[in-house]
């Protein structure tokens, strides 16, 4: 009776050989979804969305165990530990912020557990020599090289920097100083700020009276907003204002027209690409969420279905961080190969593009071969 029991499963498991898949695969998701940088993170949680409802459409189901890090590195750090020690997840997908994802980098190797990081810019995440440590996103060094690259055929003399005093703003500006200088720019103002003030006059004023032809600006949405409508309040106004990604990407940023018109800003990824399936992408977004994604949600979305295809067939940490060093992708974000080159390790050598707002919208502009507009230059109020 008992063969014969045995024998009527296996023969039910092969008719229906749906019954015979195992768990779903668990993946944890560390996000800034409440704090400062909540209107970036909501764009991160939009497009791992996408990710997972075209991922269980092609038949790969998943669990996603979700975490919130508020933009604080020791959240970021205890969600980590939470979702390897006691969720058990077999991969990590983010954080959104350098700090928080540069702290939970250095955990990674302890636990055994892959990271994929999709946006966070600091380049000390991936110099560090780190196994299980991988990132989608072009470093800080290539936000500031690819705007000197759009703006160097105009042959500007000067260049001041207001950045936030975060890991991405300090570690973008210095190496935009580095690249400024291979340009041959003097620098005339270092203007560096804490986040969430209320008035950033002071600062821009000193900007303004050292008259600069570049004012390079890292910052998150919030202070973006705020930064540029208290230059426009003083008349700071020079031949452009390049800012790297961040706040200067965002719908809610666009959307400040009298602030944000001519603003250059460096970005992973625009839905005028022809990267497969970028402008799809960008179509259902908007028809999703009824605004227009950043590249935030571009990078979600690429990193999550890049994690989680590749860890549905991995099924375990060791498995899925060989397979994430082997592989190769091609989507949304164009060609993805995790490498080790110039002091990286496990990089996407992404190439980063130029937008400019114009007309109230985002368009390319640089490189060429992307860009369907002319960078206007020099900015006009």
């Amino acid at each position: 009776m008992k063969n014969k029991f045995v024998s009527i499963v296996a023969a039910a498991l092969l008719a229906f050989p749906m019954l015979a898949h195992a768990a779903p695969v668990k993946i944890g998701f560390i996000n800034s979804i409440t704090g400062k940088e909540a209107q970036i993170g909501e764009n991160l949680t939009n497009g791992a969305a996408m990710a997972i409802e075209d991922l269980k459409a092609k038949g790969i189901q998943v669990e996603l165990v979700k975490e919130d890090d508020g933009g604080d590195p020791k959240n970021a750090l205890a969600a980590y530990e939470k979702l390897v020690t006691r969720d058990a997840v077999i991969g990590v997908v983010g954080p959104y912020t350098s700090g928080c994802a540069n702290v939970v980098a250095s955990r990674a190797d302890q636990y055994q557990v892959p990271l994929l990081v999709p946006a966070a810019a600091k380049e000390e995440i991936t110099m560090k020599g780190y196994k299980n440590v991988f990132r989608l996103n072009a470093p800080a060094n290539v936000y500031s090289q690819v705007l000197m690259d759009a703006v160097k055929a105009f042959k500007p003399k000067t260049i001041a920097f207001v950045y936030a005093a975060t890991d991405f703003g300090v570690s973008t500006v210095k190496t935009a100083q580095e690249n400024a200088a291979k340009m041959g720019l003097q620098e005339v103002a270092n203007e560096k700020y804490q986040q969430g003030q209320p008035d950033y006059r002071p600062s821009l004023s000193k900007v303004k009276a050292a008259n600069p032809d570049l004012v390079f600006l890292v910052s998150y949405d919030a202070d973006a907003i705020l930064l540029m409508r208290q230059a426009k309040e003083i008349g700071l106004a020079p031949k452009a204002f390049l800012g790297a990604g961040a706040g200067y990407t965002t719908a809610q940023f666009a959307q400040q027209t009298e602030i944000s018109s001519l603003v250059v800003s460096a970005t992973q990824w625009t839905d005028d690409v022809n990267w497969p399936g970028a402008a799809d992408f960008g179509r259902r977004y908007k028809a999703k969420y009824a605004k227009e994604p950043s590249y935030h949600a571009a990078c979600a979305y690429e990193a999550m279905r890049i994690m989680v295809e590749t860890a549905s067939k991995a099924k375990t940490a060791p498995k899925l961080r060989a397979d994430l060093k082997a592989g190769s992708w091609n989507g949304i974000l164009g060609p993805v190969k995790f490498a080790d080159y110039a002091g990286f390790t496990n990089q996407n050598n992404h190439p980063m593009l130029v937008q400019q707002i114009q007309n109230g919208k985002y368009e390319t502009v640089y490189p060429a071969q992307f860009s369907k507009k002319a960078l206007v230059y020099p900015f006009k109020r």
